[in-house]
């Protein structure tokens, strides 16, 4: 079965982190992203560079940045395949996001 692992961050997590938590940070995602249950993965820029597209009747509104201040930025995916959810589980858990004060919502692919 295929899964999304959709990462949402704590803004303000890497805060005070210097040069080598960060790549230690970075290596644990690219290990996940090289890990061969993944097939997809890919970072997004910050939330503060997203534009917001939303429909009022015939009028199209947009917002720069997220719609809503929230606790928590989606900030990335991986796309895993895995035998069931508990093999999602098991990858998801190990993404720096959660330990960090994030969260990972994972969800089961539409197949066609």
């Amino acid at each position: 079965m295929r899964y999304a692992l959709l990462i949402n961050e704590r803004p303000g997590a890497y805060d005070g982190f210097d040069d080598a938590q960060r790549a230690s940070i970075t290596a644990e995602y690219v290990a996940i992203r090289n890990h061969e249950q993944v097939f997809h993965g890919e970072r997004l820029q910050p939330a503060a560079t997203a534009t917001t597209l939303r429909a009022t009747g015939d009028e199209i509104l947009l917002t720069d940045g997220p719609f809503a201040d929230t606790k928590e930025v989606f900030g990335g995916f991986f796309l895993v395949e895995a035998p069931n959810l508990d093999g999602a589980l098991d990858l998801a858990a190990r993404i720096p996001a959660v330990r960090l004060g994030g969260s990972v919502e994972i969800r089961p692919l539409a197949e066609y």
